[in-house]
């Protein structure tokens, strides 16, 4: 066994990663398993509902953690072979998702972490009809919604929304969407 096999099964990543879903959390509540594995990104970014970018590519990984009691992301914009030392903070990121199962509230409790920019945000997610829709409070205090939709084995679209003042009227900010890495 090489030294970095011997990382990744004794090391952070063999007591991080776990290989699937806890029987603790019921099948009808995993609403993330199907995300696991590793995604490319087409990416566009609004600004007062208008699109302001397009086209940028990224990418996402996900994986069953913390013996499979939640499930972990990495997203990167752009990607890695894109990536540099210089680069603007404004369209930099690579941050991570924990998302873990709380029975107690029968929903996903979710914490994003992007280091580059300094946001941290807290939503709770929940499956609504075929969609996946996460609520919760954005670094600035603002109300935001991210939704998975449009989901397929191979394929999803992510939108992130904030809470228009007038409490009802959610505005689109950003748009992922997602293939799967075959």
């Amino acid at each position: 066994m090489t030294t970095v096999e011997a990382e990744e099964t004794t090391g952070l990543h063999g007591a991080l990663s776990a290989p699937a879903r806890s029987p603790e959390i019921p099948e009808s509540a995993d609403v993330y398993g199907w995300l696991v594995g590793s995604w490319t990104l087409e990416i566009a970014l609004f600004k007062d509902g208008q699109c302001v970018e397009r086209g940028m590519k990224g990418e996402v990984h996900f994986g069953w953690v913390l013996e499979g009691r939640a499930v972990q992301d990495v997203w990167i914009r752009p990607v890695r072979s894109e990536r540099g030392p210089d680069m603007e903070k404004k369209y930099n990121t690579y941050g991570t998702t924990l998302r873990v199962w709380d029975p107690a509230i029968q929903a996903w409790r979710v914490t994003w972490v992007n280091p580059v920019s300094g946001v941290r945000n807290e939503l709770v997610g929940r499956r609504v009809g075929k969609d996946i829709v996460q609520v919760g409070t954005g670094a600035n205090g603002e109300p935001i919604r991210w939704n998975f939709t449009d989901i397929t084995p191979d394929s999803f679209r992510w939108t992130g929304e904030s809470l228009l003042p007038d409490g009802q009227t959610w505005r689109l900010e950003a748009e992922f969407r997602g293939t799967r890495v075959r």
